[in-house]
C-alpha cells in the first residue's frame, strides 16, 4: 500500500538581491511562490518548464539545500539527491575517498558504505584504478556513474534528479533508467527534472509544470506534457514577473513597466 513520500505546502522561496547602490533587499526575487505538491511511494513525478521556472530550486529546497522562505517540507524516510553531480564530493579526493564520505553523508553507516563497496562500483562500470585518481580528473559522464551508482546503493525512500542523465552516454542511460524503474517498483519515490519530454511522458506518472516559480498544473504524463509543447515548450521566465519586491512583486513590477512607457 502507497503512502506519502513527500508534502509540498505553500512553499515560497526568495533570493535576496541588492539595490543598484549595493544595499541588500530584506525580500529579493522569488523563485518558487504557493507551490503546493505530493507525491506518493512508488510513484514518479516530474517537473517541467522553461529556464527559470525553479525545478532546480524545488529539487534543491526538497533536498534541503535551500531554506523555505515560507511554507512547509515534509518528506517521508530517506532523500538521495542528484541534483548537483558534485553535491557531496570533493575534487581533491580520490574515487574512492568519495564514495566513503558520500556514503555516509547519504545516511549510510561506514559498515553498509563497505559492504555496498564492490556492488557500487561494479555498476557504475568505472576501471577499479579509477577510484584511486581524484575526481577533479574525472569527466563529467565519469562523475556521473560515480554519484549515481552510490545514490541508487543507498537504500533510498526518494530520490531526486535533475537532468544529470543528460551527459551520460546511451548504454549507461539505459543502466540508470532500469534501475530507478526497480526503485520505484520496491516503493521508491522519484521526483524528476527534465527537458526530455520523452522521457518524461514514458517513466513519469505525473507530471507537474511550473511557470514563473508558480505550478500552472498537474496531471498525467501526456496531457501536461503535450499543453507545454503547445505553448511553446522552453519559453523562459519574463523576470519582471517574479516577485522582485516581496509577495506584492508582481503588481509593483506592472506599474513599474507601465510608468516607463
Amino acid at each position: 500500500m502507497n503512502g506519502s513520500a513527500l508534502a509540498v505546502e505553500d512553499l515560497w522561496v526568495a533570493y535576496r538581491t541588492r539595490s543598484r547602490l549595493g544595499w541588500r533587499r530584506p525580500i529579493g526575487q522569488y523563485a518558487l511562490r504557493e507551490v503546493n505538491l505530493g507525491l506518493e511511494s512508488g510513484t514518479c513525478l516530474g517537473i517541467i518548464g522553461g529556464n527559470g521556472s525553479g525545478k532546480t530550486t524545488l529539487l534543491q529546497t526538497v533536498a534541503g539545500v535551500i531554506p523555505p522562505t515560507r511554507g512547509r517540507i515534509t518528506v517521508t524516510g530517506r532523500v538521495a539527491s542528484l541534483v548537483d553531480l558534485s553535491a557531496g564530493f570533493h575534487r581533491d579526493l580520490t574515487g574512492h575517498e568519495n564514495l566513503l564520505i558520500g556514503g555516509v553523508l547519504l545516511g549510510l553507516s561506514r559498515a553498509e558504505v563497505r559492504r555496498r563497496y564492490d556492488e557500487i562500483v561494479d555498476f557504475s562500470g568505472l576501471d577499479p584504478a579509477a577510484l584511486d585518481w581524484p575526481l577533479a580528473a574525472y569527466s563529467a559522464g565519469m562523475g556521473l556513474r560515480l554519484g549515481f551508482s552510490l545514490v541508487v546503493h543507498s537504500a533510498p525512500d526518494l530520490v531526486l534528479v535533475d537532468e544529470v542523465l543528460a551527459v551520460g552516454d546511451d548504454a549507461f542511460k539505459a543502466r540508470c533508467l532500469e534501475r530507478i524503474a526497480r526503485l520505484q517498483s520496491s516503493g521508491c519515490a522519484i521526483m524528476v527534472v527534465s527537458h526530455d519530454m520523452e522521457l518524461v511522458r514514458e517513466r513519469c506518472d505525473a507530471v507537474a509544470l511550473l511557470r514563473d516559480g508558480e505550478v500552472e498544473t498537474v496531471g498525467a504524463a501526456p496531457s501536461v506534457v503535450a499543453a507545454y509543447l503547445q505553448t511553446g515548450g522552453s519559453r523562459d521566465v519574463d523576470p519582471a514577473t517574479l516577485g522582485i519586491f516581496g509577495h506584492r512583486g508582481r503588481s509593483a513590477a506592472a506599474r513599474r513597466k507601465q510608468g516607463a512607457q
